[in-house]
């Protein structure tokens, strides 16, 4: 507009977003506590996802151990593997969004005879037992009077113990909670902390699982992917991890960009990543993936595009997972720890018709959404994606030149911006 505002529309949501001068470069908001010295008889016990409190978690699905220069991922591990080492632990989440019992009344849905064998595996050893039985403790008193937790008898209390051995609701968490020789609590280690090849085992983990959850359900119709970065974006505990959550339908987004699939197969091409290029927003990209700087969205948003001409995350190569691995840690290593992020993924529904490519949102959750937005569902933004742009690819420069991304990455005026330069379009394979 003349007077400076800047009013965007999301392609695929249709979101309103407005960004008015004078409240676009105000600063970001993010309240710093003084900063205090870390107890060191205390590290590994910060929060229940740390390394010494292991057993405050239920039994564990999977975990991804560092083997020479690569890494190894354990399936169905027994409760006398918790004390070794790892690097990133699969657990259910012991309060499920969509709990196994919503399954099993629901559609019938019973445990897969793998997910059987290990539970009664896991409860024949005394210490398995001993862990479910306190764990089915702390969920039941969450939610009962612990008088009638009291009275219930064991098998009355292990019926419960199905969810955590056939769980649609799953946690992926790092080992650290702060970085290697942290001083003060502020620093703590998030997905840009970590090293590229420590991201891309934290991303292979979370697409194993992801199939996994499709593979063990056939009632799923899609597994909403997503990570909560620090409270104000809704982290229970300011330690790493993501969350898989199945659902039968699909996701709001996911019926609206069907469509909008089906009328125009090369719409994310079009009105995504072309149109980024189009308007300078390209931030960075390698062989396999592109990240822009996202217009149309509630909040700043990076988004990250896969050049793969497959949908399904685990049907990429493992160069094209590394790909959107390296530029999505380099997205989190620019945003830094100290600001809060929703990482969303959005993939195509596994029962749909057409071709949707895999991209993954971080989304800076620097402000509060009022009445304005509420009453008018115009929702203002105070980063432009010119000025997210500017933010970021600063910051990327540095990194690369210290090392701490992936060095193969093209950033900003060095990227292609090739039209159609995403393959998810058979017309383009």
């Amino acid at each position: 507009m003349a007077d400076g505002t800047i009013k965007q529309i999301n392609p695929f949501s249709e979101t309103e977003v407005w960004t008015v001068p004078g409240r676009a470069h105000r600063p970001l908001g993010i309240n710093i506590p003084d900063p205090q010295p870390i107890n060191q008889d205390a590290l590994g016990h910060h929060c229940a996802f740390c390394t010494q409190r292991i057993l405050e978690t239920p039994p564990e699905k999977a975990r991804l151990v560092r083997k020479r220069d690569d890494a190894v991922i354990y399936r169905s591990t027994g409760v006398d593997m918790l004390t070794r080492e790892w690097d990133f632990r699969r657990i259910p989440n012991l309060f499920e969004i969509v709990s196994f019992h919503y399954w099993e009344k629901n559609y019938g849905h019973q445990l897969s005879r793998e997910a059987e064998q290990r539970m009664d595996a896991y409860l024949a050893d005394p210490a398995g037992r001993a862990h479910v039985m306190e764990i089915l403790d702390t969920k039941l008193r969450s939610s009962m009077d612990p008088d009638d937790v009291a009275l219930m008898t064991d098998n009355e209390k292990l019926e419960e113990a199905k969810s955590f051995f056939g769980s649609g609701h799953d946690l992926i968490i790092a080992r650290r909670h702060f970085v290697d020789g942290a001083a003060n609590d502020s620093e703590l280690a998030g997905s840009g902390t970590l090293t590229p090849q420590e991201h891309e085992w934290y991303i292979r983990l979370t697409v194993d699982s992801m199939e996994d959850l499709y593979a063990s359900n056939r009632y799923v119709k899609y597994v909403q992917v997503f990570q909560n970065w620090l409270k104000p974006a809704g982290a229970s505990f300011d330690h790493l991890h993501k969350q898989l959550v199945s659902i039968d339908q699909r996701s709001v987004n996911g019926q609206l960009e069907v469509e909008k699939a089906r009328e125009n197969p090369n719409i994310y091409n079009e009105a995504a990543v072309d149109y980024a290029g189009f308007h300078n927003l390209v931030l960075a990209e390698n062989k396999h993936a592109v990240a822009i700087a996202g217009f149309g969205h509630r909040y700043p948003t990076l988004e990250i595009w896969s050049k793969s001409e497959h949908c399904q995350p685990w049907e990429h190569s493992p160069e094209e997972l590394r790909g959107m691995s390296d530029l999505i840690h380099a997205m989190h290593a620019a945003t830094g720890t100290l600001v809060p992020t929703n990482e969303e993924w959005h993939c195509k529904p596994i029962d749909a018709d057409v071709a949707i490519p895999w991209k993954v949102l971080i989304k800076w959750r620097v402000s509060t959404l009022a009445g304005f937005e509420g009453g008018t569902k115009i929702y203002v933004n105070t980063i432009d994606p010119w000025d997210l742009r500017d933010r970021v690819v600063p910051k990327l420069l540095e990194l690369r030149a210290e090392g701490k991304i992936a060095n193969n990455i093209n950033i900003a005026s060095e990227c292609s911006c090739r039209i159609n330069s995403l393959k998810y379009n058979p017309a383009l394979q």
